[in-house]
């Protein structure tokens, strides 16, 4: 199974089980900036007690590797957990969103991004990969995430919707980061 086969397989099965999702991480800092390597999806989905058997049942155990347990305590934490497929070596990072209502306006502001000619899904805005990119770096998450952005910057500047970034950059604490790092892109 290649890549987009896997992040074809989840957000279809997402999309028949009718809960909120949206692919965030690489795939999206991909889709909206350069390209690079990856080995994993990243993917926010609003699972609930309700909803987890069946996007448990989605994955069949002679291909995939999903520890029920685990997906439960994420669910009940609000925290993440893996879906692995071992013939691939690839694997899906589930992330369950917090209850906040910063994480609440992510998910409702998805939108659907053109992965193949045949294959559309809801990825994350671009704005909102910018915000949490800053977010991972500021708690210590390396340059990557600032590569990415700036990968973002010089591919969708034109069309990024400042207004919102900046009002969420200031709420989140992150100004002193995000005018460093606009001075940085505007340097290269």
């Amino acid at each position: 199974m290649e890549q987009h086969e896997l992040l074809k397989f989840v957000c279809s099965l997402l999309d028949r089980l009718k809960v909120a999702y949206m692919v965030t991480g690489s795939q999206a800092t991909i889709a909206y900036g350069e390209p690079r390597f990856t080995n994993d999806i990243d993917i926010v989905v609003d699972l609930t007690m309700a909803s987890i058997g069946e996007f448990c049942d989605g994955f069949p155990e002679d291909d995939f590797y999903l520890s029920r347990p685990a997906a439960i305590e994420a669910v009940s934490q609000r925290s993440m957990f893996n879906v692995i497929h071992p013939s691939s070596g690839l694997k899906i990072d589930v992330i369950i969103p917090a209850a906040t209502p910063y994480d609440r306006l992510r998910l409702a502001r998805a939108q659907r991004v053109q992965v193949t000619d045949d294959f559309n899904a809801l990825f994350t805005t671009p704005e909102d990969i910018i915000l949490k990119k800053l977010d991972w770096h500021r708690m210590g998450g390396g340059d990557r995430h600032l590569r990415d952005i700036a990968g973002i910057l010089k591919i969708r500047r034109d069309r990024l919707d400042f207004e919102y970034l900046i009002q969420h950059v200031n709420r989140m604490g992150l100004s002193e980061l995000w005018h460093a790092l606009q001075a940085r892109v505007q340097g290269n």
